[in-house]
């Protein structure tokens, strides 16, 4: 380790990973100068893993957050979704780099006009009052705006390809609910995570002999950091313990999450393609209209305060975490958002040649600070853009970014997960898919500087931002993510 044990030395480190970050949050909140101005459509994290819950072994769980930083008393109108926009999950099954597979989500309000009577008898009005519900916000007759979805699948090109529509299994429609946010105990008197389980729905995937489970809905963000304190100058102890630092800024926040279970055999190639490939790779994007016009007239019976028009284009992208934000330059990080896997290759020298290394040494070559010189980067590109050999590389793997999964190798149970993942010894956990306890932050840190090579100076520095998740805020069955904080206690 060198001198890299000195605070200074170990402190640039994650110096060096917010300079590279540039307009990012965290792990992909607010990663690139555009998406700063679409939240709704910003994906934060993306999870993938074998489903640990008990008698789920046969299950693939995907976990799609969007809409950074929410404050959980963020009223009167919280955190509804863009009903102007398609999310979707994307599945590569061949290894390709392309999609064989796309769970496609979109979203539509359902509006109830809340009047009350208001002024003297005889001379009352009907006045439409204004916050989202005025009693029990899980009865639906109390709630002014309220939110229903579809689920497409899509077989082939995103675009193009061969469209499906899931089916809601509790009623037979094509339609499922999203609970509200948590709006606080008063507007839940029966408990929010008793309403929100409600809408878990077991759903018919197209083409699966099985169904599986479908969520979307407000959680506890589980991306644990230390937001203020790394952009003051990293004003914490990377050689501390490892959760030293408190539980992270963003632990008083929270996100919307698209959990969905699938059963294993519709995802992998085997199934699907006739191919012997069981890694699956995964990424998720969201895509507005390209053309938008703010309405100088918004009516409650027309269009509202824009028009859209146009073909879908692409503005945000997150398969592995952290990808945009320290790898990626910050002139192309909208680039990166609008791009798909197959064309990854424009991007490679941010990977072959990274600046994070680079930068480090030659602030701090006299602290014993040297770069790995084992360029190209392939110990980058094994963590990045192929999957790791033995682990989760799929064959013939086309190199691109994504996450990758082997869901031949068996869950490890939730109180046996090691939160390094690979690295910790635990092959069920990230690079091997992501799980919400696996630290990327860690192990970010650690893999930029040489930890899977054999040869870097600093490869077994333990470098840290002193942020670790309790492993017990999480939930051990779908949807894992924990119950969103309450915009107020109960009075």
């Amino acid at each position: 380790m060198n001198t890299l044990l000195k605070r200074s030395g170990l402190a640039i480190a994650v110096a060096g990973l917010c300079i590279s970050a540039g307009a990012a949050n965290a792990s992909s909140h607010r990663e690139a100068p555009f998406i700063t101005e679409v939240p709704k459509v910003d994906g934060t994290d993306f999870y993938m893993f074998r489903s640990y819950e008990t008698g789920r072994a046969d299950f693939v769980t995907l976990i799609a957050n969007y809409l950074p930083l929410q404050d959980a008393y963020g009223g009167p109108n919280y955190f509804d979704l863009d009903e102007d926009a398609v999310y979707e999950i994307h599945i590569d099954n061949s290894g390709n780099a392309q999609e064989n597979l796309t769970f496609r989500f979109q979203f539509s309000d359902n509006l109830n006009d809340i009047q009350l009577p208001v002024g003297p008898d005889g001379d009352q009005q009907m006045v439409s009052v204004p916050l989202k519900n005025i009693g029990d916000a899980s009865d639906g007759d109390n709630v002014q705006v309220s939110q229903e979805y579809t689920v497409s699948v899509i077989r082939g090109d995103r675009r193009t390809g061969t469209v499906e529509t899931a089916t809601n299994v509790t009623d037979g429609t094509a339609t499922f609910d999203k609970p509200l946010d948590n709006i606080g105990e008063k507007s839940f008197p029966g408990g929010y995570q008793a309403y929100a389980n409600q809408h878990i729905f077991e759903i018919g995937i197209p083409g699966c002999a099985t169904n599986g489970q479908v969520f979307v809905g407000q959680r506890k963000e589980a991306f644990a950091v230390n937001l203020g304190e790394i952009f003051d100058l990293v004003n914490t102890n990377p050689l501390g313990p490892r959760d030293g630092e408190g539980a992270g800024d963003l632990a008083d926040k929270n996100v919307t999450s698209f959990a969905l279970e699938v059963p294993t055999e519709c995802l992998t190639g085997t199934a699907v393609t006739g191919m012997d490939q069981p890694v699956i790779g995964g990424w998720t994007t969201a895509s507005v209209r390209q053309a938008r016009v703010i309405n100088p007239q918004p009516t409650v019976d027309g269009k509202g305060a824009t028009v859209e028009g146009g073909a879908w284009t692409q503005v945000s992208r997150l398969g592995m975490p952290l990808v945009n934000e320290v790898v990626i330059g910050l002139k192309d990080k909208d680039r990166f958002n609008a791009s798909e896997p197959m064309n990854d290759g424009q991007f490679a020298t941010y990977v072959t040649h990274p600046t994070l290394p680079e930068l480090l040494e030659i602030l701090f070559s006299s602290a014993g600070a040297e770069a790995p010189n084992n360029f190209p980067r392939t110990d980058l590109v094994t963590a990045f853009l192929t999957g790791v050999p033995d682990v989760n590389m799929p064959v013939g793997v086309q190199t691109s970014e994504m996450l990758r999964l082997n869901p031949e190798i068996a869950a490890t149970p939730a109180a046996s997960q090691n939160d390094l993942g690979v690295l910790g010894g635990d092959n069920a956990g990230f690079p091997n898919g992501r799980r919400p306890v696996d630290d990327t932050v860690d192990i970010a840190l650690r893999v930029v500087m040489g930890a899977l090579t054999t040869d870097a100076p600093n490869k077994d520095a333990p470098f840290t931002d002193g942020v670790q998740l309790d492993p017990a805020e999480l939930q051990e069955v779908f949807p894992y993510l924990a119950t969103p904080l309450a915009g107020s206690p109960n009075s």
